[in-house]
């Protein structure tokens, strides 16, 4: 049995986070097999926080939350206005977090989600960690981490390889400040699938495992063993999270930003059983080399 517990993305089976659509996720994340499942809080007026919260519950499924910005709520900006929004909309997000139950709040929580037409300027810089350090002090008075996730350059000019959000960590200088690696964006950005791993170490706190063009999992040309080798080489035990997007499931506004302009599967329930069943059997593999 994985020492990891195992989640998938909400938008593997809804593009939304109304009542009915949470029930079908939480139904579904279920019957999959899973132990927890991520909501991307880009829906969040919709979201039913104590109504989710008691279905979680009673499903016995653990939640994390996720989000990135809007170039109108942007912590990056030069605009101490549109930092003030950005900043506003992570306190609430934070907030939101703990009010399903969760502990760990991840995303790009730095910068808007989308292509930047220039590099992020100092002052940029400078309200990212102004800003990021004042939601870790919130965060850690409830007990609760943040995830930096590393994007890449098409959606952030932020961070895009582990030692960009290493850099970006100890500026924010709080330890409740993780690493959250994602294989897809690693694809485009790092080097290989080991060397990041290990320079994050103890400091890598969230995963997302996706493939190359997002669809199932083994149907691309991601080194998976690699990455998995590599996460056992530093005794990772936390989440690791299935992440896909195809048209077939659309959110309005984050399937635009994410450009997920393909349909690479129909089938949400059948595509997250297959997702689980691969990384059981991709995590023992990887361990058994030690054994």
């Amino acid at each position: 049995m994985s020492v990891n517990k195992l989640g998938v993305h909400a938008l593997v089976f809804a593009g939304g986070t109304t009542p009915a659509e949470v029930e079908y996720i939480i139904t579904e994340t279920k019957k999959a097999g899973y132990d927890l499942v991520e909501f991307s809080l880009h829906d969040s007026p919709k979201l039913d926080v104590p109504g989710t919260r008691a279905a979680l519950e009673a499903a016995g499924l653990g939640v994390v939350a996720s989000r990135g910005l809007s170039f109108t709520a942007d912590v990056s900006s030069d605009d101490a206005d549109t930092v003030a929004r950005g900043a506003a909309l992570l306190h609430d997000s934070l907030a939101i977090t703990e009010g399903l139950g969760g502990t760990h709040f991840t995303g790009a929580l730095y910068s808007a989600l989308g292509k930047y037409m220039q590099p992020l300027s100092t002052a940029g810089r400078a309200n990212v960690v102004a800003v990021l350090k004042e939601l870790a002090a919130e965060a850690a008075g409830k007990g609760m981490t943040l995830g930096l996730e590393i994007c890449n350059r098409y959606e952030t000019n932020v961070i895009n390889t582990a030692a960009d959000a290493l850099r970006l960590a100890d500026d924010i200088g709080h330890d409740n400040v993780l690493i959250h690696l994602d294989s897809y964006h690693m694809n485009i950005e790092e080097d290989d699938f080991t060397r990041p791993v290990l320079l994050v170490g103890d400091r890598l706190g969230y995963v997302h495992i996706g493939e190359n063009h997002r669809g199932y999992l083994g149907s691309g040309h991601i080194d998976f063993a690699a990455f998995f080798h590599a996460l056992q080489d530093i005794s990772y035990t936390g989440p690791i999270t299935f992440e896909s997007f195809s048209s077939a499931v659309v959110s309005p506004t984050l399937s635009n930003d994410l450009s997920i302009w393909r349909n690479l599967w129909n089938d949400g329930p059948e595509l997250a059983r297959h997702a689980r069943e691969y990384l059981v059997h991709a995590i023992d593999g990887a361990s058994r080399v030690y054994s």
